[in-house]
């Protein structure tokens, strides 16, 4: 009886770490499908404008999922950004308005607390693909 309660225990055990492995592989597809779909929405680049957000400056005010010191609280949080309807509280949020609103706030809403930053095309595309790619709910990458 002892030795198939312990080949029971080692089933379910067993059974529990893959459920945990095929949890993680789920969870490294899903974002590589987002990282691939927001490339291809923005023409820019996830690594690079993961970057760019400390570049530039967007850590000091944002709270940036998986940018590092990124805690800033004067602006909003970032993460979920992808699911908002409206970017600003008046563009719609398409690829474009994002990277508009990136490079030149003050032109679409001018007195707003976020302020140009000089940042180029390329900049505001690859920081929209990153931003496309950050879910709520979804942990720091």
């Amino acid at each position: 009886m002892q030795a198939s309660l312990k080949f029971v225990a080692g089933l379910v055990g067993a059974g529990a770490i893959l459920a945990l492995a095929s949890g993680v592989v789920l969870h490294r597809e899903a974002q590589q499908r987002d990282r691939v779909a927001a490339e291809q929405m923005t023409g820019g680049n996830v690594e690079r404008g993961q970057l760019a957000l400390t570049r530039y400056g967007c850590t000091a005010c944002h709270d940036i999922s998986g940018v590092p010191a990124a805690r800033g609280s004067v602006g909003p949080a970032l993460t979920g950004i992808a699911e908002h309807s409206l970017l600003a509280g008046k563009l719609p949020n398409t690829p474009d308005n994002l990277v508009r609103w990136i490079r030149e706030p003050q032109a679409i809403s001018p007195g707003t607390g976020m302020p140009d930053t000089g940042v180029t095309e390329r900049d505001a595309r690859d920081i929209a693909a990153y931003l496309y790619t950050l879910r709520r709910g979804s942990p720091d990458k």
